[in-house]
């Protein structure tokens, strides 16, 4: 996996994720589809398969440039700036 110049400036240790679903999509009545969590805050939300793309939607709002997975067995992660696994 290549790195991105955002990956030195997120916080060490990772932040706890906030919650263990996405909750903007159980405020809504959705399902939510594949979670992911911001690596700079812990924000849990669904991924661009969902209906509401709540994962992209915070990083519109915060800026936020680096989620992963936070599916089990899954660790990859994904910069929104450079559009990379990284």
């Amino acid at each position: 996996m290549r790195e991105c110049p955002h990956i030195p400036a997120l916080p060490r240790p990772e932040p706890e994720p906030r919650t263990t679903t996405c909750p903007d999509c159980l405020a809504v009545g959705c399902h939510p589809v594949q979670l992911r969590m911001c690596l700079a805050c812990g924000y849990v939300g669904c991924c661009d398969s969902s209906t509401y793309r709540h994962s992209t939607r915070h990083f519109e709002e915060t800026g936020h440039p680096v989620m992963r997975s936070f599916e089990p067995g899954e660790e990859w992660r994904w910069c929104y700036v450079d559009l990379l696994i990284v």
